[in-house]
Protein backbone atom coordinates (compact mmCIF):
# COMPACT_ATOMS: atom_id res chain seq x y z
CA UNK A 1 0.00 0.00 0.00
CA UNK A 2 1.49 3.33 -0.87
CA UNK A 3 1.96 6.38 1.45
CA UNK A 4 -0.94 8.77 0.29
CA UNK A 5 -2.96 5.21 0.42
CA UNK A 6 -1.98 4.49 3.90
CA UNK A 7 -2.54 7.85 5.14
CA UNK A 8 -5.77 8.15 3.53
CA UNK A 9 -6.85 4.73 5.48
CA UNK A 10 -5.35 6.40 8.44
CA UNK A 11 -7.47 9.89 8.33
CA UNK A 12 -10.67 7.67 7.39
CA UNK A 13 -10.30 5.26 10.23
CA UNK A 14 -9.74 8.26 12.58
CA UNK A 15 -12.34 10.48 11.46
CA UNK A 16 -14.67 7.05 11.95
CA UNK A 17 -13.18 6.63 15.67
CA UNK A 18 -13.82 10.04 16.64
CA UNK A 19 -17.48 9.66 15.07
CA UNK A 20 -18.21 6.89 17.71
CA UNK A 21 -16.60 8.39 20.13
CA UNK A 22 -18.29 11.98 20.50
CA UNK A 23 -22.09 11.00 19.27
CA UNK A 24 -23.82 14.46 17.92
CA UNK A 25 -25.86 14.30 20.89
CA UNK A 26 -28.10 17.12 19.72
CA UNK A 27 -29.77 14.49 17.52
CA UNK A 28 -30.82 12.33 20.29
CA UNK A 29 -32.30 15.28 21.59
CA UNK A 30 -36.20 14.91 20.97
CA UNK A 31 -38.46 17.94 20.95
CA UNK A 32 -41.01 16.11 23.41
CA UNK A 33 -38.08 16.11 26.29
CA UNK A 34 -38.04 20.41 26.16
CA UNK A 35 -41.93 19.77 27.00
CA UNK A 36 -41.91 17.95 30.05
CA UNK A 37 -38.56 18.58 31.78
CA UNK A 38 -36.94 22.55 31.78
CA UNK A 39 -33.13 20.82 32.23
CA UNK A 40 -32.34 19.02 29.09
CA UNK A 41 -29.22 20.74 28.22
CA UNK A 42 -28.47 20.52 31.56
CA UNK A 43 -29.37 16.74 31.46
CA UNK A 44 -27.08 16.16 28.65
CA UNK A 45 -23.74 17.04 30.55
CA UNK A 46 -24.75 13.47 32.20
CA UNK A 47 -26.49 11.90 29.65
CA UNK A 48 -23.49 12.53 26.89
CA UNK A 49 -21.64 10.04 28.91
CA UNK A 50 -24.67 7.59 30.80
CA UNK A 51 -27.02 8.11 27.85
CA UNK A 52 -24.49 5.81 25.43
CA UNK A 53 -23.37 2.34 25.46
CA UNK A 54 -19.52 4.13 25.24
CA UNK A 55 -17.92 7.25 26.37
CA UNK A 56 -15.05 9.28 25.95
CA UNK A 57 -12.09 8.99 28.74
CA UNK A 58 -9.72 11.88 27.99
CA UNK A 59 -6.63 12.31 30.21
CA UNK A 60 -5.87 16.01 28.29
CA UNK A 61 -2.72 16.58 30.30
CA UNK A 62 -1.76 13.89 28.71
CA UNK A 63 -2.99 13.52 25.40
CA UNK A 64 -4.43 10.71 25.24
CA UNK A 65 -7.83 8.82 25.04
CA UNK A 66 -9.78 5.95 25.08
CA UNK A 67 -13.23 4.51 24.39
CA UNK A 68 -14.77 2.87 27.48
CA UNK A 69 -17.62 0.45 27.89
CA UNK A 70 -20.71 2.45 30.14
CA UNK A 71 -21.41 -0.48 32.90
CA UNK A 72 -24.86 -1.57 31.77
CA UNK A 73 -26.48 -0.49 35.13
CA UNK A 74 -25.32 2.83 34.81
CA UNK A 75 -27.05 3.84 30.97
CA UNK A 76 -30.09 5.72 31.49
CA UNK A 77 -32.48 5.68 28.23
CA UNK A 78 -33.66 9.35 27.04
CA UNK A 79 -36.73 8.31 25.92
CA UNK A 80 -37.82 6.11 29.60
CA UNK A 81 -36.49 8.80 31.60
CA UNK A 82 -38.36 11.74 29.76
CA UNK A 83 -42.05 9.40 30.04
CA UNK A 84 -41.36 8.32 33.28
CA UNK A 85 -42.80 9.63 37.31
CA UNK A 86 -39.61 11.40 37.45
CA UNK A 87 -39.76 13.10 34.05
CA UNK A 88 -39.20 16.62 34.80
CA UNK A 89 -35.91 16.33 36.95
CA UNK A 90 -32.74 17.33 36.50
CA UNK A 91 -29.84 14.61 37.34
CA UNK A 92 -28.74 17.06 40.31
CA UNK A 93 -32.32 17.32 41.74
CA UNK A 94 -31.01 13.21 43.26
CA UNK A 95 -27.42 13.43 42.94
CA UNK A 96 -24.80 15.72 43.96
CA UNK A 97 -23.18 18.31 41.80
CA UNK A 98 -19.81 16.55 42.46
CA UNK A 99 -20.93 14.37 39.79
CA UNK A 100 -20.64 17.01 37.30
CA UNK A 101 -17.04 16.95 37.53
CA UNK A 102 -15.66 13.99 35.10
CA UNK A 103 -13.59 11.64 36.28
CA UNK A 104 -16.08 11.52 39.34
CA UNK A 105 -14.44 11.97 42.47
CA UNK A 106 -14.14 8.42 44.89
CA UNK A 107 -16.06 10.67 47.15
CA UNK A 108 -19.02 10.93 44.97
CA UNK A 109 -19.07 7.17 44.31
CA UNK A 110 -19.92 6.00 47.57
CA UNK A 111 -22.09 9.06 47.79
CA UNK A 112 -25.62 7.25 49.45
CA UNK A 113 -28.76 7.12 46.71
CA UNK A 114 -31.43 8.78 47.58
CA UNK A 115 -34.41 6.83 48.45
CA UNK A 116 -38.12 7.22 47.97
CA UNK A 117 -38.99 8.71 51.34
CA UNK A 118 -36.60 11.65 51.46
CA UNK A 119 -38.80 13.33 48.96
CA UNK A 120 -42.19 11.45 49.65
CA UNK A 121 -42.34 10.90 52.75
CA UNK A 122 -44.89 12.81 55.36
CA UNK A 123 -45.51 14.88 52.68
CA UNK A 124 -49.28 16.49 52.26
CA UNK A 125 -48.73 16.72 49.02
CA UNK A 126 -48.09 13.07 48.48
CA UNK A 127 -50.29 11.55 51.09
CA UNK A 128 -52.74 10.17 48.58
CA UNK A 129 -50.58 7.70 47.84
CA UNK A 130 -49.71 6.51 51.26
CA UNK A 131 -45.96 6.05 51.02
CA UNK A 132 -45.43 5.91 54.84
CA UNK A 133 -47.93 2.99 54.63
CA UNK A 134 -45.92 1.45 51.71
CA UNK A 135 -42.65 2.07 54.34
CA UNK A 136 -44.79 -0.24 56.47
CA UNK A 137 -45.37 -2.69 54.51
CA UNK A 138 -41.88 -3.15 53.02
CA UNK A 139 -40.04 -3.31 56.33
CA UNK A 140 -42.06 -6.52 56.74
CA UNK A 141 -41.70 -7.93 53.42
CA UNK A 142 -39.57 -10.94 52.68
CA UNK A 143 -36.95 -8.45 50.32
CA UNK A 144 -36.30 -6.61 53.46
CA UNK A 145 -33.10 -7.97 53.16
CA UNK A 146 -29.23 -6.15 52.89
CA UNK A 147 -29.05 -4.27 49.38
CA UNK A 148 -32.31 -4.27 48.50
CA UNK A 149 -34.04 -1.38 48.78
CA UNK A 150 -37.29 0.93 46.28
CA UNK A 151 -34.59 1.34 43.60
CA UNK A 152 -34.62 -2.61 43.30
CA UNK A 153 -37.76 -2.94 41.58
CA UNK A 154 -38.67 1.01 40.78
CA UNK A 155 -35.92 2.41 38.68
CA UNK A 156 -36.31 5.71 38.99
CA UNK A 157 -34.61 6.56 35.47
CA UNK A 158 -37.32 5.14 34.22
CA UNK A 159 -40.61 3.94 36.63
CA UNK A 160 -43.79 4.47 35.21
CA UNK A 161 -46.76 4.29 37.33
CA UNK A 162 -48.72 2.33 35.12
CA UNK A 163 -51.62 0.69 37.30
CA UNK A 164 -52.60 4.27 38.69
CA UNK A 165 -52.92 5.29 34.70
CA UNK A 166 -54.18 2.34 33.37
CA UNK A 167 -55.49 2.64 29.60
CA UNK A 168 -54.24 -1.11 28.90
CA UNK A 169 -54.78 -3.56 31.88
CA UNK A 170 -52.80 -6.32 29.73
CA UNK A 171 -49.67 -4.05 29.26
CA UNK A 172 -49.72 -2.49 33.24
CA UNK A 173 -49.92 -6.78 33.62
CA UNK A 174 -46.76 -7.36 31.99
CA UNK A 175 -45.09 -3.65 33.26
CA UNK A 176 -45.57 -4.58 36.77
CA UNK A 177 -44.43 -8.46 36.10
CA UNK A 178 -41.33 -7.68 34.35
CA UNK A 179 -40.14 -5.87 37.49
CA UNK A 180 -40.13 -9.37 39.31
CA UNK A 181 -38.94 -10.81 36.56
CA UNK A 182 -35.51 -8.69 36.07
CA UNK A 183 -34.73 -10.40 39.42
CA UNK A 184 -36.48 -14.24 39.08
CA UNK A 185 -35.94 -15.06 36.19
CA UNK A 186 -32.13 -13.80 35.95
CA UNK A 187 -30.20 -15.45 38.17
CA UNK A 188 -27.27 -13.65 37.48
CA UNK A 189 -29.29 -10.21 39.29
CA UNK A 190 -30.81 -12.69 41.58
CA UNK A 191 -27.95 -14.31 43.16
CA UNK A 192 -26.73 -11.12 44.06
CA UNK A 193 -29.06 -10.14 46.42
CA UNK A 194 -29.74 -13.90 47.56
CA UNK A 195 -27.88 -17.14 48.51
CA UNK A 196 -31.02 -19.47 47.56
CA UNK A 197 -31.01 -21.53 44.89
CA UNK A 198 -32.06 -20.61 41.07
CA UNK A 199 -35.46 -20.92 40.75
CA UNK A 200 -37.04 -21.81 37.45
CA UNK A 201 -40.80 -20.49 37.35
CA UNK A 202 -42.31 -22.60 35.42
CA UNK A 203 -41.35 -25.73 37.70
CA UNK A 204 -42.03 -23.48 40.98
CA UNK A 205 -45.35 -23.12 39.68
CA UNK A 206 -45.93 -26.67 38.10
CA UNK A 207 -49.19 -26.92 40.51
CA UNK A 208 -51.13 -23.94 38.79
CA UNK A 209 -53.51 -24.83 36.24
CA UNK A 210 -53.35 -22.73 32.70
CA UNK A 211 -50.23 -21.10 33.48
CA UNK A 212 -50.26 -19.09 30.43
CA UNK A 213 -53.39 -17.41 31.05
CA UNK A 214 -52.87 -17.20 34.68
CA UNK A 215 -49.49 -15.36 33.87
CA UNK A 216 -51.06 -13.29 30.69
CA UNK A 217 -53.57 -11.79 32.94
CA UNK A 218 -52.69 -12.06 36.57
CA UNK A 219 -49.58 -9.94 38.44
CA UNK A 220 -47.20 -11.99 40.65
CA UNK A 221 -48.22 -10.05 43.09
CA UNK A 222 -52.17 -10.97 43.32
CA UNK A 223 -50.47 -14.29 44.95
CA UNK A 224 -47.91 -13.30 46.40
CA UNK A 225 -48.74 -10.30 48.77
CA UNK A 226 -50.42 -9.97 51.68
CA UNK A 227 -54.10 -8.18 50.69
CA UNK A 228 -53.90 -3.79 52.21
CA UNK A 229 -56.83 -2.24 51.43
CA UNK A 230 -55.23 1.65 51.65
CA UNK A 231 -53.03 1.10 49.51
CA UNK A 232 -53.54 0.79 45.80
CA UNK A 233 -50.37 -1.68 45.22
CA UNK A 234 -49.51 -3.98 47.84
CA UNK A 235 -45.69 -4.43 48.93
CA UNK A 236 -45.95 -6.92 51.77
CA UNK A 237 -44.02 -9.78 49.82
CA UNK A 238 -44.94 -12.65 51.71
CA UNK A 239 -42.80 -16.26 51.86
CA UNK A 240 -43.05 -18.49 49.23
CA UNK A 241 -44.76 -20.96 51.92
CA UNK A 242 -47.55 -18.35 52.43
CA UNK A 243 -48.28 -17.66 48.51
CA UNK A 244 -52.00 -18.11 47.50
CA UNK A 245 -52.58 -21.41 45.94
CA UNK A 246 -56.27 -21.98 46.91
CA UNK A 247 -58.31 -21.07 43.60
CA UNK A 248 -61.51 -19.87 45.19
CA UNK A 249 -59.62 -17.02 46.89
CA UNK A 250 -59.99 -15.50 42.93
CA UNK A 251 -62.67 -18.04 41.66
CA UNK A 252 -65.20 -16.20 44.27
CA UNK A 253 -68.07 -14.15 44.58
CA UNK A 254 -65.81 -12.11 46.72
CA UNK A 255 -62.62 -12.44 44.28
CA UNK A 256 -59.41 -11.65 46.39
CA UNK A 257 -59.08 -10.07 42.64
CA UNK A 258 -61.34 -7.31 43.17
CA UNK A 259 -58.90 -5.97 46.32
CA UNK A 260 -55.73 -6.24 44.22
CA UNK A 261 -55.98 -6.56 40.40
CA UNK A 262 -59.07 -4.24 39.75
CA UNK A 263 -59.17 -2.23 43.10
CA UNK A 264 -57.89 0.91 41.73
CA UNK A 265 -61.52 0.25 39.61
CA UNK A 266 -63.48 -0.93 42.43
CA UNK A 267 -66.01 1.83 41.94
CA UNK A 268 -67.53 -0.23 38.47
CA UNK A 269 -68.39 -3.41 41.06
CA UNK A 270 -70.91 -4.27 38.47
CA UNK A 271 -71.40 -4.33 34.48
CA UNK A 272 -74.68 -6.03 32.80
CA UNK A 273 -75.34 -7.72 35.87
CA UNK A 274 -72.43 -9.50 36.79
CA UNK A 275 -71.06 -9.24 40.16
CA UNK A 276 -67.36 -8.01 39.88
CA UNK A 277 -68.28 -6.94 36.65
CA UNK A 278 -65.01 -4.69 35.65
CA UNK A 279 -63.09 -8.19 35.73
CA UNK A 280 -65.11 -8.65 32.18
CA UNK A 281 -63.21 -5.89 30.40
CA UNK A 282 -60.51 -7.94 30.12
CA UNK A 283 -61.23 -11.32 31.27
CA UNK A 284 -63.89 -14.04 32.34
CA UNK A 285 -62.48 -16.09 35.91
CA UNK A 286 -65.04 -18.86 36.71
CA UNK A 287 -66.78 -18.31 40.25
CA UNK A 288 -65.78 -14.53 40.04
CA UNK A 289 -67.82 -13.32 37.53
CA UNK A 290 -71.46 -14.52 38.78
CA UNK A 291 -74.49 -13.01 37.21
CA UNK A 292 -77.25 -12.29 39.70
CA UNK A 293 -80.13 -12.40 36.81
CA UNK A 294 -78.81 -15.67 35.70
CA UNK A 295 -78.60 -16.56 39.37
CA UNK A 296 -82.74 -15.82 39.75
CA UNK A 297 -83.13 -17.48 36.90
CA UNK A 298 -81.60 -20.77 37.79
CA UNK A 299 -82.84 -20.75 41.25
CA UNK A 300 -86.31 -20.17 39.25
CA UNK A 301 -85.70 -23.01 37.13
CA UNK A 302 -84.77 -25.18 39.70
CA UNK A 303 -87.85 -24.26 41.96
CA UNK A 304 -90.53 -24.82 39.29
CA UNK A 305 -88.70 -28.18 38.50
CA UNK A 306 -88.95 -29.11 42.00
CA UNK A 307 -92.64 -28.11 41.98
CA UNK A 308 -93.52 -30.17 39.34
CA UNK A 309 -91.90 -33.16 40.33
CA UNK A 310 -93.77 -32.62 43.70
CA UNK A 311 -97.07 -32.46 41.39
CA UNK A 312 -96.36 -35.16 39.78
CA UNK A 313 -95.45 -36.90 42.88
CA UNK A 314 -98.83 -35.54 43.75
CA UNK A 315 -101.05 -37.01 41.35
CA UNK A 316 -99.10 -40.57 41.41
CA UNK A 317 -100.36 -40.90 45.32
CA UNK A 318 -103.73 -39.68 44.57
CA UNK A 319 -104.08 -42.09 41.46
CA UNK A 320 -102.91 -45.19 43.65
CA UNK A 321 -105.16 -44.48 46.35
CA UNK A 322 -108.23 -44.42 43.82
CA UNK A 323 -106.87 -48.02 42.44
Amino acid sequence: MSTPTKALTFIFLALAFSMMARPNDSLKIKASYHEVNFFVEDNEACLKCHGEANFLLEDEPNERSAVKRMGPTKIVDRDNFYTSVHKSFACTDCHSYDFMTFPHSLESRFEESPMCMDCHGYDESFAQYHFEDIEAEFAESTHNTEGFNCWSCHDPHSYKAFMRNADDLAEAILYDNNMCLRCHADFSKFSMLSDREEIILVESHDWLPNQVSHFANMRCIECHTEINDSILIAHKIMPKSDAVKNCTECHSKDSRLMHTLYKFESLEQRKGGFINGIIINNSYVIGANQNIWLNRLSLLVFGMTLLVIGFHTYLRIKKQKKS
